[in-house]
């Protein structure tokens, strides 16, 4: 039986499009402007250049993994946002 501190945090894997990994560990309580700040720091991203996903749909940074329903070991998939159609020949 897992003690009661351990059960408030969750194992986390954020993986960019092109694979790379990068876990974080993080109370359920916590919301996910926490993590995005750290992964955009951690990757030299802009944290509205880029979409966090849980199963397809987007996290909101208000959002906590309890919101959500997550759980140790789910995968956040990080993408980079497409703006416009625009295409230069």
């Amino acid at each position: 039986m897992a003690d009661q501190s351990q059960a408030e945090y969750l194992n986390l894997k954020v993986k960019s499009q092109d694979g790379e990994e990068v876990f974080f560990k993080i109370k359920k309580a916590t919301q996910f402007k926490k993590l995005m700040d750290a992964y955009c720091s951690r990757q030299n991203l802009q944290i509205q250049n880029v979409r966090f996903l849980f199963d397809g749909e987007r996290i909101l940074e208000t959002q906590t993994p309890a919101d959500i329903g997550m759980e140790t070991g789910d995968e956040i998939d990080v993408v980079i946002e497409q703006v416009g159609g625009y295409k230069i020949m």
